[in-house]
Protein backbone atom coordinates (compact mmCIF):
# COMPACT_ATOMS: atom_id res chain seq x y z
CA UNK A 1 0.00 0.00 0.00
CA UNK A 2 3.15 2.47 0.87
CA UNK A 3 4.65 1.33 -2.58
CA UNK A 4 1.34 2.12 -4.86
CA UNK A 5 1.32 5.37 -2.83
CA UNK A 6 4.68 6.83 -3.05
CA UNK A 7 4.28 5.24 -6.81
CA UNK A 8 1.25 8.03 -7.42
CA UNK A 9 2.78 10.70 -5.51
CA UNK A 10 5.64 11.30 -7.16
CA UNK A 11 3.57 10.50 -10.87
CA UNK A 12 1.94 13.65 -9.51
CA UNK A 13 5.01 15.19 -8.49
CA UNK A 14 6.20 14.45 -12.10
CA UNK A 15 2.96 16.12 -13.61
CA UNK A 16 3.47 19.34 -11.04
CA UNK A 17 7.07 19.93 -12.26
CA UNK A 18 6.35 19.81 -15.97
CA UNK A 19 3.63 22.11 -15.75
CA UNK A 20 5.04 24.62 -13.73
CA UNK A 21 8.49 24.38 -15.80
CA UNK A 22 6.71 24.75 -19.15
CA UNK A 23 4.99 28.32 -17.41
CA UNK A 24 7.96 29.47 -16.50
CA UNK A 25 9.78 28.38 -19.74
CA UNK A 26 7.16 30.41 -21.38
CA UNK A 27 7.95 33.59 -18.88
CA UNK A 28 11.77 33.45 -19.31
CA UNK A 29 11.18 33.11 -23.14
CA UNK A 30 8.34 35.69 -23.61
CA UNK A 31 10.32 37.95 -26.08
CA UNK A 32 10.83 34.77 -28.08
CA UNK A 33 7.43 33.69 -27.79
CA UNK A 34 6.27 37.49 -28.14
CA UNK A 35 7.90 37.13 -31.79
CA UNK A 36 7.16 33.83 -32.74
CA UNK A 37 3.15 34.90 -32.17
CA UNK A 38 3.41 38.07 -34.01
CA UNK A 39 6.08 38.05 -37.06
CA UNK A 40 7.47 35.44 -39.90
CA UNK A 41 10.64 34.10 -38.53
CA UNK A 42 11.64 33.52 -42.16
CA UNK A 43 11.76 38.05 -42.43
CA UNK A 44 12.53 38.70 -38.57
CA UNK A 45 15.59 36.81 -38.21
CA UNK A 46 17.48 39.38 -36.96
CA UNK A 47 15.50 40.26 -34.09
CA UNK A 48 15.59 36.79 -33.05
CA UNK A 49 18.93 36.67 -32.97
CA UNK A 50 19.12 39.86 -30.71
CA UNK A 51 16.21 38.73 -28.55
CA UNK A 52 18.03 35.05 -27.86
CA UNK A 53 20.27 36.12 -25.22
CA UNK A 54 17.57 37.80 -23.43
CA UNK A 55 16.18 34.11 -23.17
CA UNK A 56 19.07 31.82 -22.29
CA UNK A 57 18.64 32.50 -18.39
CA UNK A 58 14.89 31.33 -18.67
CA UNK A 59 15.89 28.21 -20.04
CA UNK A 60 19.10 27.50 -18.12
CA UNK A 61 16.89 27.94 -15.08
CA UNK A 62 14.66 25.21 -16.24
CA UNK A 63 17.75 22.92 -16.97
CA UNK A 64 18.77 23.62 -13.01
CA UNK A 65 14.51 22.92 -11.77
CA UNK A 66 15.41 19.23 -14.29
CA UNK A 67 18.45 18.76 -12.56
CA UNK A 68 17.27 19.37 -9.08
CA UNK A 69 14.03 16.83 -9.97
CA UNK A 70 16.26 14.32 -10.76
CA UNK A 71 18.33 14.86 -8.03
CA UNK A 72 15.64 14.11 -5.46
CA UNK A 73 15.55 17.63 -4.25
CA UNK A 74 13.02 19.31 -2.39
CA UNK A 75 13.78 23.27 -2.88
CA UNK A 76 10.35 23.93 -4.42
CA UNK A 77 10.00 24.61 -7.75
CA UNK A 78 10.06 28.56 -8.07
CA UNK A 79 12.73 28.72 -5.50
CA UNK A 80 15.18 26.68 -7.35
CA UNK A 81 14.07 28.41 -10.88
CA UNK A 82 14.81 32.11 -9.26
CA UNK A 83 18.06 31.08 -7.73
CA UNK A 84 19.20 29.82 -11.01
CA UNK A 85 18.29 32.35 -13.49
CA UNK A 86 20.14 34.91 -10.89
CA UNK A 87 23.21 32.74 -11.02
CA UNK A 88 23.27 31.98 -14.86
CA UNK A 89 21.99 35.33 -16.45
CA UNK A 90 24.99 36.99 -16.84
CA UNK A 91 26.98 33.90 -18.34
CA UNK A 92 23.94 32.38 -20.28
CA UNK A 93 23.44 35.56 -21.85
CA UNK A 94 27.34 35.97 -22.93
CA UNK A 95 27.14 32.89 -24.50
CA UNK A 96 24.20 32.55 -26.58
CA UNK A 97 25.30 35.89 -27.82
CA UNK A 98 28.47 34.43 -29.08
CA UNK A 99 26.80 31.50 -30.74
CA UNK A 100 23.94 33.71 -32.18
CA UNK A 101 26.89 35.82 -33.07
CA UNK A 102 28.56 32.94 -35.26
CA UNK A 103 25.40 31.80 -36.50
CA UNK A 104 24.83 34.63 -38.58
CA UNK A 105 27.66 35.02 -39.50
CA UNK A 106 27.52 31.31 -40.66
CA UNK A 107 24.13 31.51 -41.89
CA UNK A 108 24.87 34.98 -44.36
CA UNK A 109 28.06 33.29 -46.16
CA UNK A 110 25.36 30.22 -46.60
CA UNK A 111 23.09 32.55 -48.03
CA UNK A 112 26.15 34.42 -50.04
CA UNK A 113 27.48 30.91 -51.50
CA UNK A 114 24.19 29.57 -52.41
CA UNK A 115 23.36 29.32 -56.05
CA UNK A 116 27.92 29.82 -56.75
CA UNK A 117 30.25 27.24 -57.95
CA UNK A 118 31.99 27.86 -54.81
CA UNK A 119 29.17 26.73 -52.51
CA UNK A 120 29.33 23.13 -53.69
CA UNK A 121 32.18 23.28 -51.12
CA UNK A 122 31.61 26.08 -48.85
CA UNK A 123 27.78 24.65 -48.17
CA UNK A 124 28.45 21.24 -46.35
CA UNK A 125 31.15 22.81 -44.56
CA UNK A 126 28.68 26.03 -43.36
CA UNK A 127 26.41 23.46 -42.71
CA UNK A 128 28.53 21.31 -40.26
CA UNK A 129 29.66 24.33 -38.98
CA UNK A 130 26.24 25.38 -38.14
CA UNK A 131 24.84 21.81 -36.31
CA UNK A 132 27.94 21.98 -34.74
CA UNK A 133 27.19 25.63 -33.03
CA UNK A 134 23.88 24.49 -32.12
CA UNK A 135 25.10 21.56 -30.92
CA UNK A 136 27.82 23.06 -28.41
CA UNK A 137 25.29 26.01 -27.46
CA UNK A 138 23.00 23.81 -26.36
CA UNK A 139 25.64 21.63 -24.30
CA UNK A 140 27.09 24.77 -23.02
CA UNK A 141 23.37 25.93 -21.28
CA UNK A 142 23.22 22.98 -19.43
CA UNK A 143 27.11 23.01 -18.16
CA UNK A 144 26.41 26.91 -17.40
CA UNK A 145 22.90 25.67 -15.65
CA UNK A 146 25.81 23.16 -13.37
CA UNK A 147 28.32 25.32 -13.25
CA UNK A 148 27.85 29.06 -13.57
CA UNK A 149 30.59 29.71 -12.59
CA UNK A 150 32.93 28.01 -15.00
CA UNK A 151 34.93 29.95 -17.32
CA UNK A 152 33.16 30.06 -20.73
CA UNK A 153 36.57 29.41 -22.71
CA UNK A 154 37.17 26.03 -21.20
CA UNK A 155 33.14 25.14 -21.07
CA UNK A 156 33.48 26.19 -25.06
CA UNK A 157 36.71 23.53 -25.20
CA UNK A 158 34.69 21.06 -23.41
CA UNK A 159 31.37 21.28 -25.39
CA UNK A 160 32.85 21.15 -28.72
CA UNK A 161 35.15 18.19 -28.07
CA UNK A 162 32.25 16.52 -26.25
CA UNK A 163 30.07 17.39 -28.66
CA UNK A 164 31.84 15.69 -31.82
CA UNK A 165 33.23 12.51 -29.54
CA UNK A 166 29.73 11.47 -28.64
CA UNK A 167 28.06 12.43 -31.95
CA UNK A 168 25.28 9.90 -31.32
CA UNK A 169 24.08 11.74 -28.36
CA UNK A 170 23.90 14.63 -29.91
CA UNK A 171 21.97 14.34 -33.00
CA UNK A 172 19.63 12.76 -30.45
CA UNK A 173 19.24 16.14 -28.88
CA UNK A 174 19.19 18.04 -32.42
CA UNK A 175 16.03 15.47 -33.44
CA UNK A 176 14.39 16.23 -29.94
CA UNK A 177 14.69 19.94 -30.29
CA UNK A 178 13.96 19.46 -34.09
CA UNK A 179 10.44 17.49 -32.96
CA UNK A 180 9.37 20.11 -30.73
CA UNK A 181 9.86 23.03 -32.95
CA UNK A 182 7.80 21.41 -35.26
CA UNK A 183 4.98 20.96 -32.48
CA UNK A 184 5.57 24.42 -32.01
CA UNK A 185 4.71 25.64 -35.33
CA UNK A 186 2.18 23.30 -35.89
CA UNK A 187 0.21 23.58 -32.66
CA UNK A 188 1.60 26.49 -30.32
CA UNK A 189 -0.70 25.59 -27.48
CA UNK A 190 0.33 22.17 -26.83
CA UNK A 191 4.17 22.42 -27.46
CA UNK A 192 4.32 25.26 -24.35
CA UNK A 193 1.80 24.05 -22.33
CA UNK A 194 2.21 20.42 -22.57
CA UNK A 195 5.11 19.08 -24.67
CA UNK A 196 8.32 21.33 -23.73
CA UNK A 197 9.07 20.07 -20.38
CA UNK A 198 8.92 15.89 -21.51
CA UNK A 199 11.07 16.78 -24.77
CA UNK A 200 13.20 19.59 -22.59
CA UNK A 201 13.91 16.59 -20.49
CA UNK A 202 14.78 14.00 -22.87
CA UNK A 203 17.56 17.06 -24.07
CA UNK A 204 18.47 18.10 -20.87
CA UNK A 205 18.96 14.50 -19.71
CA UNK A 206 20.95 13.32 -22.75
CA UNK A 207 23.28 16.47 -23.11
CA UNK A 208 23.66 15.81 -18.70
CA UNK A 209 25.40 12.45 -19.77
CA UNK A 210 27.33 13.75 -22.53
CA UNK A 211 29.16 16.27 -20.46
CA UNK A 212 29.36 14.08 -17.50
CA UNK A 213 32.85 13.74 -18.08
CA UNK A 214 33.34 17.40 -17.63
CA UNK A 215 30.84 18.05 -15.05
CA UNK A 216 31.29 15.43 -12.43
CA UNK A 217 34.52 15.22 -10.31
CA UNK A 218 36.73 12.05 -10.80
CA UNK A 219 36.23 10.26 -7.86
CA UNK A 220 39.39 9.77 -6.09
CA UNK A 221 41.13 6.28 -5.27
CA UNK A 222 40.87 5.23 -1.68
CA UNK A 223 43.89 5.96 0.22
CA UNK A 224 46.22 2.85 1.08
CA UNK A 225 45.73 1.83 4.87
CA UNK A 226 49.17 2.92 6.37
CA UNK A 227 51.36 0.49 7.91
CA UNK A 228 53.68 2.00 10.76
CA UNK A 229 57.04 -0.13 11.36
CA UNK A 230 57.28 -0.28 14.91
CA UNK A 231 60.14 1.04 16.73
CA UNK A 232 62.73 -1.12 18.11
CA UNK A 233 63.34 -1.23 21.71
CA UNK A 234 66.33 -0.29 23.05
CA UNK A 235 68.93 -3.41 23.60
CA UNK A 236 67.20 -5.31 20.79
CA UNK A 237 67.90 -5.92 17.58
Amino acid sequence: MRSRHDTITAVFDGFYVALVSNLLLVLGCLPLVTLAFTTEAARSWPLYALTAPLCAPGLCAVFAVMSAYSAGESGGVLRTYGRAWRATARPAMLWTAAAMAALVVLAVDARVAWGHRVGALALPVLATLIVLTVATTLLGLVTVAERPTAPLREVARACVYLAVRRWYLTAVSLLVLALLAQILAARPAIALGLAAAPLLYVVWANSRFTMRAALDPPATAPRAPEHHVPATEPGRR
